[in-house]
């Protein structure tokens, strides 16, 4: 089982100092921080509400004044979920920015059916017993996600 990380010991990062934390992580795994890596990591983060790769190769083909293709944001979005620079909310396939890059840790999410907003939450107890369920099942979670669905404080 791999470790799990306190997160509440960990800062938030965010902003410019997110960026720079993505980019220490991602070399640390032995993985190169390229100009496009940083392109999509840097329009990833600068979203608060989950975005799909379509969104982030439409915004950054306007940037650029060239199109870039989906399938390419997709490989890049892949690797950061990999390495634990971005999370992916399963349901709306759209991927959010880890503001603690690097930290292994279980998605939980909280998503809102009218505004879309995903609130990631840690929860070290949740995490265990869902390991341990499946654990008991004899099978070996890799990525656990929980998915809640419903109203936050806004829309409710």
């Amino acid at each position: 089982m791999a470790s799990q990380h306190n997160h509440h010991a960990h800062e938030e990062h965010s902003g410019e100092d997110l960026i720079l934390a993505a980019r220490g992580a991602l070399t640390a795994a032995g993985e190169q921080w390229t100009s496009m890596r940083e392109a999509v990591f840097t329009e990833l983060a600068r979203h608060d509400r989950p975005v799909s790769a379509y969104d982030i190769a439409d915004n950054l083909s306007a940037a650029r004044g060239k199109r870039v293709a989906p399938n390419s944001i997709y490989r890049i979005l892949d690797l950061f979920v990999g390495k634990n620079l971005a999370m992916r909310v399963e349901s709306a396939n759209a991927f959010l920015a880890n503001s603690h890059p690097g930290c292994e840790h279980d998605c939980i999410f909280l998503v809102c059916d009218e505004c879309g907003e995903a609130k990631h939450v840690d929860d070290e107890d949740v995490s265990r017993s869902v390991r341990a369920l499946a654990k008991a099942r004899n099978f070996k979670a890799e990525r656990p996600v929980l998915e809640i669905r419903g109203l936050c404080q806004m829309c409710a």
